[in-house]
C-alpha cells in the first residue's frame, strides 16, 4: 500500500461544517503495509524480497517508483480492476486531523500468478513474512505457510481479523493485544492469558506466539514458557507501522541465528525508536546499535 502525507497549517474553521480547514503547503509518499516491512528489513541491512499486488495506476506506479529506489527486490503483480490501496493521512501542525483509505480486493487470476511466483522464491529466501492487512492479497496463504514449511523455512506472520485457522502451521504470529482479544475473548490474568495463548498455540501448531502489549512491552509464547520484554522509556509520537518494524527486525535477527527471545529483544529495542518517528518509519542498524 502507498502511505501518503498532507502537511499543511490549520488557522480556522470552515464556514460550511465545524471543521478545521488544512492549508496544504507539503505532500510525502512512502511505501507502506508489506512494503514498509520489506523497508523495515532493507534499513537494517538484510535483503529483502518483496511480493505484492498493486493496481494498474497512479498509486501503484509511485509505489514502484520509490521501491526502485530503495535496495529491495520488487515483484508487483498488476491488477487492472484493484486499485491500489491508499492511506491518505491529513495532518496539521504534525497532529493528524483526517486518514482517507483507497482501497478494494484483487482478482482471484493475479493471486494465483503470485503463489506461482511465491513458490520458486521461496527457496531462496531465509524466512518469510506474510503481512496481513485483510485487503484481499493473502487469499492463498494457507498454501503459503504449506509451501515454506515444506521448504524448511521459518514463516512469521502479522495477522489480522479472527479466523486465526488460516495461519495454521507458520512458526511464529504476531498480533497486539487488541488482535488476540478478538481471537481468544478477554483474559483476567497473566496466568489466563497464557492459558489461552497456550490452546491456541496447540490449535494452530504454532512454535511461538509474541504479543506486543504497547507500554506493558512484549511476550513471547513458546514451549519453553513465556518471556517478557518491558517497553523501552521514550516519547511515543506515532505508533503506525510500528508492528511492521517488530516483524521486520524479529526475522532478520532469527535469519542471522539468534533465538526467538534474543530476536524479541532487539525488536522490541527497534519499535521504540519507530514511535518516536512521525507515520511509517524504519529503524537503521545504526539507530538499533546506539
Amino acid at each position: 500500500m502507498l502511505d501518503r502525507y498532507w502537511f499543511g497549517e490549520v488557522s480556522r474553521i470552515s464556514p460550511e461544517a465545524p471543521v478545521p480547514v488544512v492549508k496544504v503547503e507539503r505532500i510525502e509518499e512512502r511505501p507502506g503495509g508489506a512494503a514498509n516491512v520489506a523497508r523495515n528489513i532493507a534499513a537494517l541491512g538484510a535483503q529483502a524480497s518483496l511480493l505484492s499486488v498493486v493496481g494498474a495506476d497512479e498509486a501503484g506506479q509511485t509505489l514502484a517508483r520509490l521501491l526502485a529506489g530503495s535496495s529491495i527486490d520488487a515483484s508487483l503483480h498488476e491488477d487492472a480492476q484493484l486499485n491500489t490501496t491508499v492511506k491518505l493521512r491529513v495532518l496539521g501542525r504534525q497532529q493528524q486531523l483526517l486518514r482517507i483509505d483507497f482501497e478494494n480486493a484483487p482478482a482471484h487470476e493475479v493471486l494465483q500468478t503470485k503463489l506461482a511466483e511465491f513458490q520458486q522464491r521461496v527457496v531462496a529466501c531465509d524466512v518469510v513474512i506474510l503481512s496481513d492487512y485483510g485487503k484481499g492479497g493473502l487469499t492463498h496463504i494457507a498454501e503459503m505457510i504449506r509451501l515454506a514449511r515444506a521448504q524448511g523455512k521459518p514463516v512469521l506472520v502479522d495477522p489480522k481479523g479472527d479466523d486465526y485457522a488460516r495461519y495454521a502451521g507458520a512458526s511464529i504470529i504476531t498480533p497486539n493485544r487488541a488482535e488476540l482479544r478478538e481471537v481468544v475473548g478477554r483474559w483476567t490474568g497473566e496466568a489466563d492469558l497464557t492459558a489461552r495463548v497456550d490452546k491456541l498455540r496447540a490449535d494452530l501448531g504454532l512454535a511461538a506466539l509474541l504479543l506486543t502489549r504497547s507500554e506493558e512491552g512484549m511476550s513471547l509464547f513458546s514451549d519453553a514458557g513465556v518471556t517478557h520484554e518491558p517497553a523501552q522509556a521514550r516519547e511515543v509520537y506515532d505508533v503506525s507501522g510500528a508492528g511492521d518494524t517488530v516483524i521486520a527486525t524479529l526475522a532478520v535477527m532469527l535469519a542471522c541465528g539468534l533465538s526467538m527471545a534474543e530476536g524479541m529483544r532487539w525488536a522490541n529495542r527497534a519499535a521504540s525508536v519507530v514511535v518516536g518517528k512521525l507515520g511509517t518509519a524504519t529503524c537503521s542498524l545504526a539507530e538499533l546499535e546506539e
